[in-house]
C-alpha cells in the first residue's frame, strides 16, 4: 500500500511540472490538438543527477520504436559489440570428386543481417569448396527459434515490416518490388522469390493523381500454392520509379529459392527438393558462415528502425539452445534490475516497439539512455542513432532547424503514437537526455512540438 501511494505521489509530481516545458512546445501540442496528459516528456542534463524537465514522466506509454533502444542497450551488454551470428553449413552424406551423396543441411542462429549479397557469398565460397553436385535435398534448419504463434499486426500482413523472425532468414525475409514507368505502362521486377514464382503484375496508372502515400494504394497477394504474387492497385504517374518491400510469410521457401537461383548462377548442380528439419548430431560441418558483428547490425536497425532485425536480435538474447521470446523477455528483465534499472511498468513483447502491448515510462527509457551514456558501449549506441537532418529516419526533420546535425534521435511510429529518444549536445558543448512519447489520436501531427524541443534544448547553454 505504501509502495502504491508513493508512486501516485511521484505521478502527480511529475505532472505538476507543466510549468517547465518550453512554451514553443505548448503553443505546438495545442495547435496539433493533443492534450498535454497524452504526452510524456523527459530532459535530462547526462551530467546532472536529476531531470530539469519531467511531464508525466512515469507514466506508462506505448512507446513504438524507440523500444529498440531497450533491445540495443540490453544486446551490447549481454552479446558484447563484437558477437557475430553463424550460418552453418552441414552434410549427412559423403563429398567425393565435387560430388556430394546426402543431404545439405543449412541451420540458421539468427543473423539478421544476412542480405542478398552476403548470401550469394555464402553460396559462392560454398562452391569454392570444390563442391560442385548435390544429390540431396537441402534442409533448412529454423530450430535455434522457438517461435510463438503470430497474429497480424494490422491490416497491412505483406508490408516489409511485418515480417517475422526466424533463426535462417535473407533480405530481412521480405522480396524488394521495383517500379519503372515505360510509357503507359508499369512494369516490375522482384527479388528474391520463392522457386516458380510467376509475378502478376495487375498495376494500374494513374496520370492525374500526385505522388502521396502511393504505398498504401498498392496491395499485395502471395498464393503459397500456385507460386503467385500478385501486385494490383492504382500507381501515380508523378511518382516515376519507386522501391518498395513485401513479405511472402515463409522464411525457408525464400532462403531455398535463392540458394537454388545462385547455386545455378555458380555453375553448381542441384535436382534435389528442400524442406525444413534438424541439422543430425553426427553431420560433417562443411562451413560456416560468420555475421558481421553486433554493432554493425544495431546501426543498420536503429538508423532504418528495422523491425525484423530488432526481433531477431531480441531473441538472439536467449542463452540456451533453443531461443524464445519469453527466455529474452526474462533475461532483459533479470539484467535490468542487475544494472539498478528497476521499471515496473515495462511490457515487452519482441523488443521491436511493433506491438500494441509493449509499454515503459519516460523517465525509464531516460534512465536507460542517462545508464548508456555513462557505459563503455556509449559510442556504439549513440552513433547508432539517427542524426537530426542529416540520415536514417531524421534524414527529413529538422533541415532548417539550429539543432540539425546536433542531436543522434530514435524515433517511432504507430496510429496514435508518435515517439522520440536520445541525446541533444546544446551549442554549450552539454549531452542532454530527451524523451518525448505522445500516445493520442492526435499523435501523428506531433512532429512540430517535438522538434520545438529538441531546438530549445539545443540553445540551452
Amino acid at each position: 500500500m505504501l509502495k502504491r501511494f508513493l508512486y501516485l505521489i511521484l505521478l502527480l509530481y511529475s505532472t505538476a511540472q507543466a510549468a517547465a516545458l518550453p512554451p514553443a512546445v505548448t503553443s505546438a501540442l495545442k495547435q496539433a490538438q493533443i492534450p498535454l496528459q497524452h504526452t510524456g516528456i523527459v530532459v535530462w542534463d547526462a551530467d546532472r543527477t536529476t531531470p530539469y524537465i519531467g511531464i508525466n514522466s512515469r507514466r506508462s506509454f506505448n512507446p513504438a520504436s524507440t523500444m529498440k533502444l531497450v533491445t540495443s542497450y540490453a544486446a551490447l551488454n549481454l552479446l558484447g559489440p563484437a558477437y557475430t551470428w553463424p550460418t552453418d553449413i552441414s552434410t549427412d552424406g559423403k563429398l567425393h570428386d565435387g560430388i556430394l551423396d546426402g543431404n545439405l543441411y543449412m541451420k540458421g542462429y539468427g543473423d539478421p543481417s544476412l542480405n542478398i549479397e552476403r548470401f550469394w557469398l555464402l553460396v559462392h565460397q560454398l562452391r569454392q569448396l570444390g563442391l560442385k553436385q548435390i544429390n540431396g535435398d537441402l534442409i533448412i534448419d529454423q530450430s535455434r527459434f522457438r517461435l510463438d504463434p503470430i497474429g497480424d499486426f494490422d491490416d497491412h500482413p505483406h508490408h516489409a515490416y511485418n515480417a517475422h523472425p526466424a533463426a535462417l532468414m535473407v533480405n530481412f525475409n521480405s522480396t524488394t518490388i521495383n517500379t519503372a514507368i515505360h510509357g503507359s505502362e508499369i512494369r516490375l521486377t522482384a527479388e528474391p522469390l520463392p522457386s516458380n514464382t510467376r509475378v502478376i503484375n495487375q498495376l494500374t496508372l494513374d496520370n492525374a493523381a500526385p505522388c502521396s502515400e502511393w504505398r498504401d494504394q498498392i496491395h499485395s497477394t502471395w498464393q503459397a500454392d500456385t507460386r503467385q504474387l500478385s501486385i494490383s492497385g492504382t500507381y501515380p504517374a508523378a511518382c516515376g520509379d519507386k522501391t518498395f518491400a513485401v513479405t511472402l510469410g515463409d522464411a525457408s521457401e525464400l532462403v531455398a529459392g535463392l540458394f537454388s537461383t545462385f547455386w545455378k548462377n555458380e555453375g553448381g548442380l542441384f535436382n534435389g527438393k528442400w524442406h525444413t528439419g534438424n541439422t543430425p548430431d553426427d553431420a560433417q560441418l562443411l562451413m560456416t558462415y560468420t555475421s558481421p558483428p553486433l554493432v554493425q547490425a544495431i546501426y543498420d536497425l536503429n538508423k532504418f528502425s528495422n523491425n525484423i532485425m530488432a526481433r531477431n536480435l531480441f531473441l538472439s538474447l536467449s542463452e540456451a539452445d533453443t531461443a524464445s521470446t519469453a527466455k529474452s523477455i526474462g533475461i532483459v528483465t533479470d539484467w535490468l534490475r542487475q544494472q539498478h534499472l528497476d521499471f515496473p511498468e515495462l511490457v515487452l513483447e519482441n523488443g521491436a516497439g511493433l506491438s500494441r502491448i509493449e509499454r515503459i515510462a519516460p523517465d525509464s527509457m531516460a534512465q536507460l539512455l542517462r545508464s548508456a551514456y555513462r557505459s563503455p558501449f556509449y559510442p556504439e549506441l549513440a552513433s547508432a542513432l539517427p542524426i537530426v537532418a542529416v540520415d536514417g529516419t531524421m534524414k527529413k526533420r529538422g533541415k532548417t532547424d539550429l539543432v540539425a546535425a546536433h542531436a543522434h534521435i530514435k524515433t517511432g511510429t504507430l496510429d496514435n503514437v508518435k515517439t522520440m529518444a536520445g541525446y541533444v549536445t546544446t551549442q554549450a558543448g552539454h549531452q542532454v537526455i530527451v524523451v518525448f512519447f505522445i500516445n493520442d489520436p492526435h499523435a501523428s501531427a506531433g512532429g512540430p512540438a517535438q522538434d520545438a524541443l529538441l531546438e530549445w534544448i539545443y540553445q540551452q547553454k
